[in-house]
């Protein structure tokens, strides 16, 4: 039974230390596990057409879980199966194109076990992870990770502490093995997580948050200095785009360019646009990466690109639309 007395010298620093000692231990001595048998492991998951299964009960379960969703978010197919009901009916999922990867500190688990000589009748290869060599599933699997740890974290060595630490980096480094093999780059990670704050960065286009159409700040060639400047007030994005007839861009006027031309003495109701725009203007096209252009912003310390096709405006992308749609 637990204990609600605090015993007056004990020291709560001294046992997370302790703790972390026999983990970086643990952790160290699993180096030597990284061998053959995990090459063979990675060459089974990246040659497997279908999709890799791992199944483990109770805290094995929960690093079993990581793992599967580990392995799906970085380019291995995969999905978890408690084996409790995998002998009640989810055993279906499975296919003979899968792989199963098993996890198991003992080795011994009844729940797992009673599923080997259906993947042995399926002829679905094994993978088993566990910390004891001499283990049943060690013996029945096409191949077998040790993950075994001197001692648990725990004082009882009850607790699944240690075990479980090097079960969950053995996954880890299997995962990251097959991404680096499969070329998986960031952008396939940001297809799978479009929810996040990585995939709105790598996913989203200029054109899915540029200004289009009469939000365009816009004005003609002939226009006067005065009707540009109204002309970006209306539109507030502290800059207009100076174009000819046919839409082609002829140059761009910001807040910046204003202030040289009060420091240049010009008269505001006389001159023209034409006359102190600055030629040309940053522009990208509409299908650059919205982060790609934040990156061009920011090298040019500029807040805002022309959004173009062969020299032609369809758009207007500013800082403030990167900062909306959390590009930033």
């Amino acid at each position: 039974m637990s204990q609600n007395t605090l015993a007056p010298a004990f020291d709560f620093i001294a046992a997370g230390k302790q703790v972390l000692a026999i983990e970086r231990e643990s952790l160290a001595q699993l180096d030597q596990y990284i061998n053959d048998d995990f090459r063979r492991a990675c060459e089974a998951l990246f040659r497997c057409t279908g999709k890799v299964v791992v199944m483990g009960m109770g805290k094995s379960g929960h690093i079993g879980r990581k793992l599967a969703a580990t392995f799906a978010s970085t380019g291995t197919p995969a999905f978890f199966v408690h084996p409790g009901e995998a002998s009640h009916g989810d055993l279906g999922m499975v296919s003979p194109q899968d792989i199963v990867i098993a996890l198991s500190n003992s080795g011994e688990s009844h729940e797992v076990l009673a599923l080997i000589p259906v993947l042995k009748r399926l002829r679905i290869p094994l993978i088993c992870m566990t910390g004891k060599p001499d283990s049943t599933m060690r013996k029945a699997a096409e191949i077998h990770l040790c993950v075994h740890v001197p001692e648990e974290a725990c004082p009882l060595g009850l607790a699944p502490t240690a075990s479980t630490t090097a079960a969950l980096v053995m996954g880890d480094a299997l995962a990251v093995a097959l991404l680096r093999a499969r070329g998986f780059t960031a952008e396939d990670f940001a297809l799978s997580h479009p929810g996040g704050a990585l995939g709105r960065k790598l996913l989203l286009r200029v054109s899915d948050i540029m200004h289009s159409g009469d939000d365009i700040p816009q004005t003609a060639r002939t226009a006067s200095l005065r009707d540009a400047l109204l002309e970006i007030t209306r539109k507030n994005l502290g800059m207009t785009v100076i174009c000819d007839a046919q839409n082609v861009i002829a140059g761009i006027f910001t807040d910046g360019d204003l202030r040289r031309v009060f420091d240049m003495g010009i008269d505001l109701n006389r001159a023209r646009i034409a006359d102190v725009m600055t030629p040309g203007g940053g522009r990208v096209a509409p299908d650059m990466l919205a982060v790609e252009a934040l990156n061009l912003m920011q090298a040019r310390n500029i807040t805002s690109l022309l959004v173009a096709q062969d020299d032609h405006l369809i758009g207007v992308v500013h800082m403030h639309d990167m900062l909306r749609a959390g590009v930033v």
